[in-house]
Parts: structure tokens; sequence; C-alpha cells
């Protein structure tokens, strides 16, 4: 026998219990041995055998029936717990409706219900006693309690029978997480801190870098205690204050009914603390989904729970793990898949708990593992930065032989980090100083930004252009958020991170006569800190290095010079200016060498005589004579006059 037909045979039997009482009420009255100036008939026990019965019932559960956990959870008292039986037994066993008959009534009422059942008391009746408060039974006529039928809740009826769901005024705003059994230590710990928050009777909250993870670690937390965690969306919470109350009692009912836990993402809402007002009192496990660094002000008693980021040790288990379940090759820790470790991946890419499995799932359908990790590591740069997946390749790079040399010993710094950094235990001393900070300093089309995506090319990662336009505000504050939002998204994605034309940033701090000094001065500082705690690649390019504060200039690992290109380096521009599939009719590199452009007007000029030329099947001589008299034109200089 399944406990869910054990369930039923103990309620059954209890039912019958109670049934006995109605049959031996009735009968009692057909006798007239009501007592004298009485007008109900003497409770009637119920003979030996129902209760036999219902130890036998009872003896097969091996645990609390669902009347049982009903009747603890809300605190019923005995008369409460029968009556409430009373009211679902016509639902549960037909018999029942027979028994009512024999009373003169339809369906169990309140005056029925006092005058058969043991421990009976008015106060059952109240709308602030358990029945009524928890909605586990209803009344069809408010007006007349005690002679108004009452019927169980439709809810409550099907949990007695062991066929559990979520209160549909519920369900319509709620969805169900997973349990996480598994979690890395760093989240484990977050986890075990919000059971703590919830045994306190804390507010608690929960607030990270990583939206992705926050919600696993209300889910562990949920499952420590036995709880299904449940989510809902702070913007879906009532404005009305009784709907809120009575969205408060739902959640607590449920709780009760189906164990349940509740998340509610208050993320993106620029009001969390109204979300926090909303569940401040309910007793049920809750707990409210912050930003990183949102704001609980005004809300005594809130417990924040913080969420770290992985490090990557247990981002390269996590994915290591996930790889092995699909039956990869794993050795101490390291999963290869398609020619790339788990080791490598979790270094490059700083991917959520979630992300992590994502991308292992992924490689089931044949994706590469890096190109996986690399789609998960999706950026949420919107409207702050231009997400640009890069193609060029070094021989499109024209510098001398000491720049190269800086920018491949730059790239293999990127590669490396992980050895040099965890195996090595450099990231041990200090948390500062960890990622890699590069300047690209020279004039405007000598090959900076070029070079910037021939490393993102070489890392296989996504280049993040940050415009800077949209990040620098005039209202004080807004600057250092919008800069907190880019460096936490690149964090998270492991893209190369481009500050173009950055000394409109990251210019010296000036002498404080205003106040706009002193918060200009506030922007420049929060810069310096986040530069040296970034653990990625960041590259600044500038056309004056000269006015970068030279605190800048201490914290960047690389400085590379861009020079000016010589004829040489113009002749060899010109020659990998076009694809190999362009035709070229009396083009002359050399020739084109000798006029003064820098390798990004060149670029420029090459592309502009091609569609000057595309009308006729070839680019010519007098097309890049075009080109590049236009492009010398907007430099306010002249062929004549090179």
């Amino acid at each position: 026998m399944t406990w869910e037909e054990a369930n039923r045979d103990a309620i059954v039997a209890e039912l019958s219990l109670v049934r006995a009482r109605l049959r031996g009420a009735a009968s009692a009255r057909g006798a007239g041995t009501a007592p004298s100036g009485q007008n109900r008939a003497p409770r009637s026990a119920p003979d030996a055998s129902a209760h036999t019965a219902l130890a036998e019932a009872r003896s097969r559960l091996h645990r609390d029936s669902r009347l049982d956990e009903i009747a603890q959870g809300f605190g019923l008292t005995e008369f409460e717990r029968s009556l409430l039986l009373l009211a679902a037994g016509p639902e549960i066993v037909a018999g029942t409706a027979a028994d009512l008959a024999l009373s003169g009534v339809d369906r169990v009422t309140f005056g029925l219900a006092l005058s058969v059942l043991p421990g009976a008391h008015w106060g059952a009746l109240t709308p602030r006693a358990p029945l009524r408060y928890w909605r586990l039974i209803h009344l069809i006529d408010p007006t007349s309690p005690t002679h108004s039928p009452i019927v169980a809740d439709e809810r409550v009826l099907h949990h007695l029978l062991g066929a559990g769901y979520l209160d549909p005024d519920l369900a319509a705003l709620a969805w169900s997480l997973p349990n996480q059994t598994e979690l890395p230590p760093t989240l484990a710990t977050s986890a075990a801190a919000l059971v703590s928050a919830w045994d306190r009777g804390a507010l608690a909250t929960i607030a990270g870098p990583q939206h992705a993870n926050l919600l696993p670690v209300a889910s562990a937390a949920a499952h420590r205690i036995g709880h299904d965690l449940f989510v809902l969306d702070a913007g879906d919470l009532p404005s009305n204050a009784e709907e809120r109350a009575r969205l408060r009692r739902l959640m607590e009912r449920e709780s009760v009914l189906s164990r349940s836990a509740w998340a509610i993402d208050a993320t993106g809402t620029a009001e969390p603390a109204a979300a926090l007002r909303t569940v401040r009192d309910v007793e049920a496990p809750t707990v409210v989904v912050l930003d990183e660094g949102g704001s609980v002000r005004g809300e005594p008693g809130s417990d924040v729970v913080r969420v770290p980021r992985v490090p990557v040790a247990e981002r390269r288990e996590v994915l290591a793990a996930a790889l092995a379940v699909r039956g990869e090759h794993h050795d101490r820790g390291r999963s290869v898949e398609n020619g790339v470790d788990a080791s490598s991946a979790a270094g490059a890419f700083d991917l959520a708990v979630p992300d992590l499995h994502a991308a292992a799932l992924a490689t089931r359908r044949g994706q590469p593992l890096w190109e996986a990790c690399r789609e998960r590591a999706s950026s949420r740069f919107t409207g702050l930065a231009a997400v640009i997946e890069p193609r060029a390749s070094w021989e499109l790079l024209v510098l001398p032989e000491a720049q190269v040399e800086q920018l491949r010993a730059l790239v293999a710094a990127v590669r490396h980090q992980e050895i040099v950094l965890d195996t090595w235990g450099f990231a041990g001393r200090s948390a500062r100083g960890l990622g890699t900070a590069a300047l690209f300093a020279g004039a405007s089309g000598t090959g900076k930004t070029l070079a910037a995506e021939v490393i993102a090319t070489s890392l296989r990662r996504d280049l993040v252009v940050v415009d800077l336009s949209q990040v620098v505000s005039k209202y004080i504050g807004e600057t250092e958020k919008n800069l907190r939002r880019v460096f936490e998204a690149a964090e998270d994605s492991g893209a190369v991170l481009l500050f173009d034309e950055a000394d409109t940033l990251f210019g010296k701090r000036t002498e404080i006569r205003d106040s706009h000094d002193r918060y200009a001065n506030l922007e420049v500082g929060y810069l310096l800190q986040r530069i040296e705690s970034f653990p990625g690649l960041a590259i600044l390019t500038t056309n004056a290095k000269s006015v970068l504060d030279q605190a800048f200039l201490r914290r960047l690992r690389f400085v590379v010079n861009f020079p000016y290109p010589d004829p040489v380096a113009r002749e060899r521009m010109w020659r990998l200016a076009f694809p190999a599939g362009t035709p070229l009719t009396g083009v002359d590199p050399a020739r084109l060498a000798t006029i003064d452009l820098p390798g990004g007007g060149i670029a420029a000029a090459a592309l502009t005589a091609a569609y000057l030329g595309a009308s006729r099947g070839e680019v010519t001589a007098e097309d890049l004579s075009t080109a590049t008299r236009w492009e010398l034109a907007k430099l306010g200089r002249s062929v004549a006059g090179r």
C-alpha cells in the first residue's frame, strides 16, 4: 500500500467516527432522550469498532496524515479538526450525505457541529479563528453563521486526499524552481546563511553580482528546510492593501499545505523596499531578491545575505562534474570537450552555476564547449556598450616588431591567468590587480582599435566597446552606477572591455574649486579602484597619453605606443587593405604609400574605392585617387600639400 492510499484510509476511518456521532445524535433525538430544557441531542460516542478501525488505518501511515499536518500547521482544536473533516465529508464518502439527512440537513452547519461534536466552542466560527482566517472552510451565507451551510475549500479538500497543487490565485503569479541539492561551497555558505536568517525570523533579502546564482541559493535554502521554492515577480505584487493582505494569507496557507517557500524577485525595480514591506509579516520562509547594492534602508530587522561570485576553482569543478555526467573524460577536476578543458573554459568565463550546467548540456547537441560557454556569457551592456564579435587576425596588424611582441605578451597573460593566479598562488596574496589592464596610445588611425579586435579574436572572446556618451552622466552618482554595470557585465561575460578615446573619462584629477570638481574627482577615484579590482582584460585607447591621470598609468600592466606609420608600413597596409577576392587594376601600393595617411585612413579609403568601382566590377587607381583625396579632405589636407 502506498502512503497516499494509507492517508486516504486514515481520513476515511476518522470520518467514520464523526459520521457515527451524527447517526448516534440523530438516533437519540428520534428516541426523545434529549435532556430537559435543552433543544439538542446529547453527543454520542462511536462504538469501539470505529476506534479500532482508525487505529489500524493509522498504523499503516508511518507518519502524519494530511489532516494531521493541517491541524498542526494551522493550530486547529479537536472540534475544529472534526468540523473541517465533516465539512469535507460529503465529497470524501458519499454516505456522509445520508448521515446528514438523518439530522435534517443537506450540508454541515455550525449549529449542527455544536450539537454533535465534542469539545465544541463558539470561537471556532469567528473570522479570526483558523478555519475561516485561513479559508479552510467557507460559509455559503456569512450573514447567518450558525445556520449557513459550510463547505471545505476546494484546495484543502484536494490536499486532504493527496492531490496537491498550488493555489490557483498564486499559480497565476508564481513559478516553481527545481530543488538545488548540490551547490559549490561559496553558494552553499550563502544558502546556510539564508536558512539561519529564516530561523531567526528575520526579514531576509539576498543580493549579489550574478542574478542567475541568487535563486538557486534560495532554492537550496528552501530544500534544506524541506520546502519547495516558488518565485513571484515584485512587479506582480498587488498595490491594494486588502489584496496584499490576501496574498500574504495565501502564501502562508500554501507554506503549510504544500511546504512552500517564497522568493520575491525585486531586481530591476525602482523601490525594492516596497516589496519588502509587502511581505514583511508573512509567516512563511520568504526572501526578497535584490540587485547588487540594492537598498533596504528604512526596513529594520532585515538580513541581507550576500552571494559572491563563484571562484574559478569552484566553477571548474562544477563544469567538470556537469561534463562528466554525460560521459566525457574526467580526471582530477579537468574535463576535456572538443579539445577545450573545463579549467580553461571556467577560467575564461565567469558563468553562474545554472549557465555552467546549460553549457555542459549544450555540448550534448554538438556545440563546442568554448562556444557554449561564450554564448551563455551573453553580456548585459544594453545602452552602455556595443558587443562586437571580432574577426580581425594578426596578419592585418601592421606594427613594429616590438609592439607586436607586447601585444602577444598581453594575449599570453590573459591565457595563462589561471596558472599564475590560482595554481601558482598569486591570487592568494591580494584581491587587487588580478586582471590585465592595457593602454594603447597613439595618434588617430594608428591601429589601436584594430589591435584590440585582434586580441579579442585570439582569445576567442567578444569585444565590448564602451559608449562613453551613455556612461558619463551629468547627474551625481550616475556615472559610477553606469560604470559598475559595465564592469560587472564584463566580469560575467569574460569579454575584452574596450574604452575607446579613454582620456575623456580617465583624465587627471583637478584641484577642487567647486562641487563639480569634487564629484568629477570621485568618478576618477572610483575608476582607479574598479580598474584595479577588475579581473578581466580592459583596454584603454587614447590619442593624448599626457592627459591621463598618473595613478591610472601605474595600474596598467601594459602600455603599448602605436607609432605613426612610415612609408614602408603604409605600403604593407595598402597591400593588406583589399581582400583577396577584390579585382584590382593599375593599383600601385608603393605609390599609394607616399600619401600621408594613417592605417585607419587607408582602410577607409580602400573601402570607399571598392564602392566606387563596384559598378564596373573592378577597383582602379583612379578610384583610389578619388578615395584618398576625400580621406585627406576629412583631415583638412590635400594630396598636393602632403
